[in-house]
């Protein structure tokens, strides 16, 4: 398994410890940052995945009209923590209304493991239970209303800010880390 750190530019790494199976890093400008690659697909397996993100998940849970339909609970990533690892070639896109949301499915099982959110057109929300086990530590959900998106939106700290790219990546092997 590997474990990402990630930070500011100006950031630097005090110290690398292991504690339960995962790698920590500590900043002393910012609070403690730690990501695991997750990995994931389809049910059929022609999609397969793999995601930087924090191994406490933050899920949304939709009622817009689409992802009630399809019972869509989703975390948000930075496209540039995302990773397209097989399957281009099967998946389908389907857009409605304002044509922001790219909502993807595999052709051949029709499983959506990922999609484009119109809230966060520069990421990706990805399906939580189309992850590989070993990699999820917990999972917090979180009522979005999507009936009354415009004013959610508005209302809402800061979704938007979970689709800005990450700034520097530093990764590790968990195996090769060694603490005092």
């Amino acid at each position: 398994m590997h474990v990402g750190f990630f930070f500011m530019l100006t950031c630097h790494v005090l110290f690398v410890v292991k504690q339960g199976g995962w790698a920590v890093g500590m900043c002393p400008m910012h609070e403690r940052v730690e990501r695991v690659k997750h990995t994931g697909g389809c049910h059929c397996g022609a999609v397969r995945f793999d995601v930087w993100s924090s191994p406490d998940l933050l899920v949304f849970d939709c009622d817009c009209s689409i992802c009630t339909k399809k019972q869509n609970h989703h975390f948000i990533v930075p496209e540039n923590q995302f990773t397209l690892l097989q399957g281009l070639e099967n998946i389908n896109t389907y857009t409605f209304n304002t044509h922001i949301g790219k909502h993807t499915f595999c052709s051949t099982c029709g499983v959506q493991s990922f999609f484009t959110p119109r809230s966060n057109p520069d990421g990706y929300g990805i399906a939580p239970h189309c992850l590989d086990p070993g990699t999820v530590r917990s999972v917090t959900v979180e009522k979005f209303c999507g009936q009354k998106y415009e004013e959610t939106m508005k209302n809402h700290p800061n979704i938007r800010d979970l689709s800005k790219p990450v700034a520097e990546t530093h990764t590790v092997e968990v195996g090769s880390l060694h603490t005092p």
